[in-house]
């Protein structure tokens, strides 16, 4: 063994981060971690993954489960294609892999959502093969260690870490080895200010020897996030409001929210309400008063909705994907984040005016 993964190793023998799916000996409960761990911070999984656990106890349950179900027990973790993949490979399981999750980098490449990383994961944590894995704490690590020149979030970049972690690998202990990465990447050799005297590779890393810790790993300029105005409708009949079902592809695919269109003019959105309801689903509003300005920031665009209470005016209202739905049912339907802040803010509206 090198002196690298020996040092890590003992490291991580000492100060593991407690985890719940690292008491989980069943391959099913890896996966479900690691694509919930995309993207998104282990303190925000630990509660979603207990619950989906609960739910979901095992491959043949998820495949049989509805997406409605999926989504609600996935709502506020974001990238929900993720809780649709996890399904759709929970029925390949079922029907390819006699219900077993398959071992091989290969084969779990083939599931939807499970990428090169996410495989390599799965397969030397749960089933103690030999191969590394690269997420975004392990990316900085190496680049660090190794005082990598080159932008590491490029396709060269990624090639040269998926080369040293190939060599630096231990064998035999692949799952350790790559866990401890992890770990020491989200506690010690963190983005801003590493504990470097802490460190237990801190003897070996190239950029803590020239000082250049905090100028590694060298990153892609980032894009300008653009931003989008939309202008939605709040449509009530008695205690019910007007739902409508988004595309199952996409961005919150699946997902239920109050109409809403993207508008060019952010001045002038209300008057596009109209005519867009009209347009988009046959249906002739009118728009009453305005329900306030709701704003929230995704991955690569932040928008603004500006929302309006909305009077129908067209009889048997019949358009497929919408429904009406009670206000007491509202938090019964998956929806992302805007949506459910609209949603509680009306039931809130409904209680006070009891």
């Amino acid at each position: 063994m090198n002196n690298l993964a020996e040092l890590l190793l003992e490291w991580y023998a000492l100060y593991a981060r407690k985890m719940p799916w690292r008491d989980h000996l069943d391959p099913y409960a890896i996966w479900v971690s690691e694509i919930m761990l995309q993207q998104t911070r282990v303190n925000t999984v630990v509660p979603y993954f207990e619950r989906w656990m609960n739910m979901f106890p095992g491959i043949s349950e998820l495949a049989n489960s509805t997406e409605a179900d999926v989504l609600a027990a996935w709502e506020g973790l974001g990238y929900y294609s993720r809780a649709r993949n996890l399904r759709l490979a929970a029925q390949i399981i079922m029907n390819e892999y006699q219900g077993r999750l398959p071992g091989d980098v290969k084969e779990l490449i083939r599931l939807p959502g499970v990428g090169r990383y996410t495989a390599g994961a799965i397969a030397s944590i749960a089933f103690k093969a030999d191969e590394p894995t690269l997420d975004g704490n392990i990316r900085r690590v190496f680049a660090r260690l190794f005082d990598i020149r080159e932008s590491v979030d490029t396709p060269s970049g990624e090639k040269i870490l998926w080369t040293l972690l190939n060599a630096e690998l231990p064998e035999g202990r692949a799952g350790d080895f790559n866990q401890g990465l992890m770990d020491l990447g989200a506690t010690l050799c963190t983005p801003q200010n590493p504990e470097c005297g802490q460190c237990p590779l801190c003897g070996i890393c190239q950029a803590r020897a020239k000082g250049v810790q905090t100028e590694r790993p060298i990153l892609k300029s980032k894009p300008i996030q653009p931003h989008f105005t939309y202008v939605g409708a709040i449509i009530r009949e008695g205690n019910r409001y007007l739902l409508v079902k988004r595309p199952s592809q996409g961005l919150l695919g699946g997902m239920w929210e109050f109409p809403n269109y993207r508008v060019v003019n952010e001045e002038a959105a209300d008057k596009y309400l109209e005519r867009l309801m009209a347009e988009r689903y046959g249906v002739k509003v009118k728009i009453t008063s305005k329900q306030g300005i709701f704003k929230h920031a995704y991955t690569h665009f932040r928008l603004t909705l500006q929302l309006y209470n909305v009077k129908i005016l067209t009889d048997n209202l019949a358009v497929p994907d919408m429904c009406w739905v009670p206000a007491d049912e509202l938090l019964n339907y998956p929806m992302g984040k805007v949506a459910r802040q609209i949603s509680k803010t009306l039931k809130s509206n409904e209680k006070r005016q009891l």
